[in-house]
């Protein structure tokens, strides 16, 4: 009786046990993380009678819960991916947007601006139409300065976001190393707490949706947590943290420190996955390269645009005025070099000379004691480094001896031994390009010289309209309109070719196609069209001209070039700036013929960019939620709770229960008649 009473008791205990922990798993079905847990039953030892051995009932050996290491190793790996994605796609969908858009990109407003030269060309005396160039120019201007506004916001908010969520890992790191002690301490005892290691394990995949982690279980039931590329975040009940700190390079562009006791390490390169992974290689991948592209089109135009103003007369006759700012100001290009935190006082600038050669990268100058060196970020590739020291100019080219469109004044005080610059050429130029130009009769739409026949020619000759192909910017209006050339005709004997004047005036001289000159004169075929090309060298500066000759002049006639002092219907210089839309004028690769791109390819060609990695970041923000989708079912079928299930085991223990209580209910009627027999 004792023994079946026993029995019960131990059937009763058990299957009490059974329905608290069906309960446990019922009530935490919403709870995130949490696995089912189930008990393992298995028989008393049984004790040896006459008879044999005789069993003595149940013992609950273990709860345990149903999980796997490797489903949840997957689960936290496809997490941290899906977040890095989802990070990354929904700020390049909002890029995508601003560049594409046809009220909120660039390519709008070109072709506004151009389409008003164009209007302005066709009747270059209308000053109502130099004003719509005028407002136009304005417009094109602000547009560049609204949408690096935007980019921005995009850094700015990158920098907020890299904050908040380095403080999610730090609270989240702090609660892994809380639980890792906890643990330790309960493993301790023999028996695992499983609540406690699903709360741990809820962390970590928490921590997984704001980094990338790496996770070494422990002797001690602990978990050592590894960030970066191998920084230890967690280590026992040891937790480092993270802190964001404006970059060393660029104040604007903040980076993430690793602390570990007193020692700080810039990790920032080395994150990958999760929410702060997905930013950082936004900003790097797209956000850097995306305001550079935008920078070096706006300063090209600029630069363009002004030149060729520069080379033309307005309406009263003098040398064009610039339409745009001047981008190599000495704030604006002392902006463009950001020096390292603990560096000297020196401050050099980045004057641009070529905007044609411009790339999109950044640069990183440093200083030895003796040499300069200079390092493309884009490609990690070496430059070399023209040092003139009596000016104090850095000039940088590549290994193939292209220049990259800048060059450095190192100004005073100098650098000191261990100073650390970063080069942005072209970061900040769409935030810096203005339209200054404000009396439309400033606007140089007429060529600098023009060519006449003499009305006592008795030939059939014409003379083209001469083509400034060469020459400074702004040109000097003394100095050409000193530059009269006239041109004799001397035909040959036989009549069919026929040469000008040679020798010319002093300055002058017959060149070929590069500017290289000829001697002696060249020779022209009569009834041809024939191409004159001429130099006029006046001190340092050099005139190129290319004029066209046609028709069969006669002996004798006379050609001549002057200034064009009243051009006032002349609309030469007007059609060239038009042709700017079209000229390829960025990104020129001096090595290769026919290299750059015009300003809207060069835009279309940073949309093209973008859209494509847009594109590619939808596609795989698809695939890593599929992936994801397919971890956390994989994790859910074994570790989640089944009500259905769950409902169906209350019953059954229930019934276990009363089973029990119906053995000790046996026990006791049997001990009842027992005792009565002795009374």
């Amino acid at each position: 009786m004792a023994d079946l009473l026993n029995i019960g008791l131990s059937g009763l205990s058990a299957s009490k046990t059974q329905l608290s922990i069906t309960g446990h798993n019922i009530t935490n079905v919403n709870t995130p993380g949490f696995s089912r847990q189930d008990a393992t039953q298995a028989t008393r030892s049984a004790q040896f009678s006459g008879a044999g051995y005789i069993g003595s009932g149940t013992t609950l050996v273990d709860v345990r819960r149903s999980y796997s290491e490797f489903l949840t190793s997957q689960l936290r790996s496809s997490t941290s991916l899906n977040s890095d994605v989802a990070a990354y796609k929904s700020q390049i969908d909002q890029l995508d947007s601003l560049l594409a858009g046809t009220t909120t990109g660039i390519t709008p407003s070109l072709q506004s601006f151009f389409s008003a030269l164009q209007t302005a060309a066709e009747d270059p005396a209308n000053i109502p139409a130099r004003q719509l160039v005028l407002a136009e120019a304005e417009g094109l201007a602000r547009r560049f300065n609204t949408v690096y506004d935007r980019l921005a916001e995009q850094n700015s908010f990158t920098n907020k976001q890299m904050a908040a969520v380095t403080d999610q890992v730090n609270r989240l790191a702090g609660s892994i190393g809380s639980l890792n002690e906890a643990i330790a301490v309960a493993a301790a005892n023999g028996k695992q707490p499983n609540d406690l290691l699903d709360a741990r394990d809820e962390a970590v995949r928490e921590l997984s949706t704001y980094i990338g982690v790496t996770v070494v279980p422990q002797d001690d039931s602990s978990f050592n947590v590894f960030i970066g590329s191998g920084q230890p975040l967690v280590v026992g009940s040891s937790v480092a943290r993270l802190e964001v700190v404006p970059g060393q390079s660029d104040p604007n562009r903040h980076e993430v420190q690793f602390i570990s006791g007193g020692s700080r390490q810039g990790i920032t390169s080395q994150i990958t996955g999760g929410e702060l992974g997905g930013l950082i290689r936004y900003r790097s991948e797209v956000l850097d390269s995306t305001m550079n592209s935008l920078g070096r089109l706006a300063v090209a135009v600029s630069d363009q645009v002004n030149s060729q103003l520069g080379q033309g007369l307005d309406l009263k006759g003098n040398v064009g005025s610039a339409l745009f700012g001047d981008y190599n100001d000495e704030a604006l290009a002392r902006l463009r070099v950001n020096a390292f935190a603990g560096n000297s006082n020196a401050q050099p600038l980045l004057e641009i000379t070529d905007t044609s050669s411009l790339t999109t990268s950044d640069y990183l100058m440093e200083y030895d004691g003796t040499a300069y060196t200079v390092r493309r970020l884009s490609d990690n590739q070496p430059m070399t480094v023209t040092d003139s020291v009596p000016s104090g100019t850095l000039s940088i080219t590549d290994k193939n001896g292209q220049d990259q469109g800048f060059q450095i004044q190192l100004g005073t005080p100098l650098p000191a031994t261990g100073d650390k610059f970063t080069l942005q050429p072209t970061r900040r130029g769409a935030t810096d390009i203005t339209a200054i130009l404000d009396q439309a009769d400033q606007l140089a739409f007429a060529a600098p010289m023009r060519a006449e026949s003499n009305l006592q020619n008795s030939g059939t000759g014409l003379i083209g309209q001469p083509d400034l192909v060469a020459g400074p910017s702004p040109i000097d209006k003394a100095t050409l309109s000193a530059a009269s050339l006239s041109l004799d005709v001397t035909l040959s004997a036989d009549g069919k070719t026929y040469t000008l004047s040679d020798p010319l005036p002093a300055g002058w001289s017959y060149v070929d196609n590069e500017g290289a000159p000829l001697t002696p004169a060249p020779t022209f075929a009569s009834g041809n069209t024939n191409t004159v090309r001429l130099a006029y060298t006046a001190g340092a500066d050099t005139y190129r001209f290319e004029l066209s000759m046609s028709g069969r002049p006669a002996n004798n006639d006379q050609f001549s070039l002057t200034f064009n002092q009243s051009g006032v219907s002349d609309n030469r210089n007007a059609l060239k700036l038009v042709d700017l839309q079209s000229k390829q004028t960025i990104g020129v690769d001096d090595a290769i013929a026919g290299s750059g791109a015009s300003f809207t390819d060069s835009y279309g060609e940073l949309v093209e960019r973008v859209g494509t990695l847009t594109a590619q970041a939808r596609l795989d923000s698809e695939a890593t939620g599929a992936i994801l989708k397919q971890a956390t079912d994989n994790r859910d079928s074994l570790s989640a709770v089944n009500l259905d299930e769950e409902a169906a085991n209350l019953i059954k223990f229930e019934q276990y229960y009363n089973a029990s209580a119906q053995i000790i209910q046996v026990a006791r009627s049997l001990f009842d008649t027992l005792i009565s027999t002795f009374r």
